[in-house]
């Protein structure tokens, strides 16, 4: 009978307290979701005064989706969030589509510029992980928008011009038909890493280049805003989705 009621006991025990909550629920602990699913509430679009009123950026069936196609006319257009982050770690989901000709990204710690001396009257400072569906294999490089560098930090090139066996010896890219791409940025001092579809694609330390006085001076490379990008005179269609970030502590 004693050991009749032991196990009945532990029995009650399992069912209450199921090891998978308990996993779930480590496993989500510090994550704060960027995105709602409905609309674009902590997010603030920045561009040129000409595209204010043009509408790119908006929530679709639970996505964040960027939509220029038969409307290349226009500056760069980003989507920001309205809250800063110093290190960090991201982790979202993207879709692209073949038929979409242009460029994104996602722009980490950065800052827009709206005063007079901006280039061409607003400009972006900051690093960003390139996202580019005509040439996949671009997709977790990391180019540098601050106006005094304005070049490929990852690889680390003079300027935007790069060639194919300058990228990722291996990558994995998907378009829409093939499902969503995972992408996991984390930010960490100087070191940004990347990882698209679980394979590393950057795994850059940027001492030197992020704290460095043209950084300092915009006040970006440690901590600024997320974007995510419509580059200029593009046709891009674009989808995020399950966009989440934990901040690092030290």
């Amino acid at each position: 009978m004693f050991a009749k009621l032991i196990t009945l006991t532990a029995i009650a025990l399992t069912i209450a307290v199921p090891a998978t909550t308990v996993f779930a629920a480590d496993a989500d602990e510090g994550w704060t979701s960027l995105f709602n699913g409905k609309d674009l509430t902590g997010w603030i679009v920045k561009t040129l005064p000409g595209d204010r009123d043009k509408v790119f950026w908006k929530a679709v069936d639970g996505a964040i989706e960027c939509d220029s196609m038969g409307r290349k006319k226009h500056a760069y257009v980003w989507l920001m969030t309205e809250k800063e982050f110093g290190d960090f770690e991201l982790k979202l989901k993207f879709q692209a589509f073949r038929d979409s000709p242009g460029n994104s990204g996602i722009q980490v710690r950065s800052r827009y510029d709206e005063s007079p001396k901006a280039p061409r009257g607003g400009w972006l400072d900051g690093p960003q992980i390139d996202i580019h569906p005509p040439g996949p294999w671009r997709t977790g490089l990391i180019y540098d928008e601050t106006r005094e560098e304005k070049r490929w930090i990852c690889p680390s090139l003079k300027n935007w011009a790069i060639k194919r066996e300058q990228g990722p010896k291996e990558t994995k890219f998907k378009y829409a038909d093939e499902g969503w791409n995972e992408m996991t940025i984390r930010c960490d001092g100087t070191k940004i890493k990347t990882i698209l579809n679980g394979i590393t694609i950057a795994d850059y330390d940027g001492a030197g280049v992020l704290d460095n006085e043209a950084h300092k001076k915009h006040n970006v490379g440690m901590k600024g805003q997320i974007a995510l990008q419509l580059h200029s005179n593009d046709e891009l269609r674009i989808r995020f989705k399950d966009i989440r970030i934990r901040e690092l502590k030290k």
